[in-house]
């Protein structure tokens, strides 16, 4: 028992990574159930003077959209707020919030506890002012 090889399953548990892109920064993912599940991060972007960003996502999973011979390749949207902090040259630093709606693919591994997954997540800016904007990126997470 102790020398078989465990069967991993990354559509349950906690997992922490990292994110790369605009912005770019660490990842959280915590399943609610076998469809759904909820998605954080904490970013930093340089752009513009840089700024701090965090998000909280609720996910919905449709799996078997795109078939795969090993593991899992779930397609994903959701919906959740967006708040954090940017410096402004003459305005210095200002709060903003927003919402967010992400779309991607989550890579699940059927034999280790990780995860990558690509996103792109349109953002409606509300404070300071309103305000469009694009995130996306890359990124990977190990689940306990």
């Amino acid at each position: 028992v102790l020398l078989s090889s465990p069967v991993f399953s990354q559509d349950s548990g906690f997992g922490v990574g990292a994110i790369l892109g605009s912005p770019t920064g660490v990842s959280f993912k915590v399943w609610a159930s076998k469809t759904s599940a909820f998605d954080a991060a904490v970013t930093w972007s340089f752009y513009n003077n840089g700024s701090i960003n965090f998000h909280f996502d609720y996910l919905w999973h449709k799996f078997n959209l795109i078939p795969v011979y090993d593991g899992k390749f779930p397609l994903y949207i959701g919906v959740g707020p967006k708040f954090g902090f940017a410096t402004d040259m003459e305005l210095g630093t200002q709060f903003e919030l927003g919402f967010r709606v992400p779309v991607g693919v989550d890579y699940i591994f059927k034999s280790a506890p990780i995860d990558i997954f690509v996103e792109v997540a349109p953002s409606l800016m509300v404070l300071p002012e309103t305000v469009f904007r694009l995130d996306g990126g890359l990124g990977a997470r190990y689940f306990f």
